[in-house]
């Protein structure tokens, strides 16, 4: 059955960061993730780590200016040099913190930038990026995202994916697979990843619409966590949602598979 790691970025956020680890443990969750480490040190979110039993799931690659509305820098022409400093940075954290694999975020596209130059920026930043973090033995992955909720986004579904991991042509490149983001914009979600599991090394969910727990709207999680599990995916599922009245009073979805003894697994 599905194992889940809680996004600490949207979950328990009426705590501090480092105790949101506490809480997720305290929930039950074995595994967390989050979009960045950062603002604290390597040594202080370890130890969270190490005193709850968690794994370090996932995070991002540093990712701009969040609070004043980037989302990504690997597709800005001007950029190109912090970019790679932040791989290096990602790879110092990952390395403290035990995380196999980051996620790069592509960004939006900027103000007189065409698409192919964009797309060209983005594939030399993976290339470098790819093979930084192979020989640090960390996977990287890249994640469509809808543009209803991040407008201008440029990595946008599964297919144009698929096709920035063929122009890069690592080994070493992935796609993180967001259920909530790919039902907005492509729909098909069983026949998509089934048909690009190999492919897939992270997949996160929310529901649809609303971005709420699973459960709260129309999207069929209890088909798709059967039907995952018999494909053989055996990575994590990150929870990456708004909760709606409060992280634990929404958690009932997550305790119905923990009391089956298999979320926490």
């Amino acid at each position: 059955m599905p194992k889940f790691s809680a996004n600490l970025s949207m979950l328990f956020t009426e705590r501090d960061f480092l105790d949101r680890f506490d809480a997720a443990a305290a929930a039950g969750f074995k595994g967390v993730e989050y979009l960045g480490p950062y603002d604290h040190t390597p040594e202080e979110v370890a130890a969270r780590l190490t005193k709850n039993g968690l794994s370090q799931v996932l995070f991002n690659v540093p990712s701009g200016n969040w609070a004043g509305g980037e989302r990504g820098i690997a597709v800005l022409p001007d950029r190109v040099e912090e970019f790679r400093a932040g791989v290096d940075k990602a790879i110092t954290y990952a390395k403290a913190l035990g995380c196999p694999q980051v996620n790069c975020l592509a960004g939006i596209t900027p103000a007189g930038v065409d698409a192919k130059t964009a797309e060209d920026v983005f594939v030399d930043n993976l290339k470098f990026a790819a093979e930084r973090l192979d020989k640090a033995g960390i996977r990287l992955l890249i994640e469509p995202i809808n543009t209803r909720d991040i407008p201008g986004f440029f990595l946008t579904n599964t297919r144009q994916a698929l096709g920035i991991l063929d122009r890069v042509g690592s080994e070493n490149l992935y796609i993180q697979y967001d259920i909530y983001h790919m039902q907005i914009m492509e729909g098909d979600l069983a026949r998509t990843i089934e048909a690009n599991l190999p492919r897939i090394a992270h997949l996160q969910l929310a529901d649809n619409p609303g971005r709420h727990e699973p459960g709260t709207g129309e999207i069929n999680y209890p088909f798709l966590y059967d039907f995952i599990d018999r494909l053989g995916y055996s990575g994590w599922i990150g929870a990456e949602y708004k909760p709606r009245a409060g992280t634990e009073a929404g958690l009932g979805w997550f305790r119905e598979f923990a009391g089956k003894g298999s979320a926490a697994a």
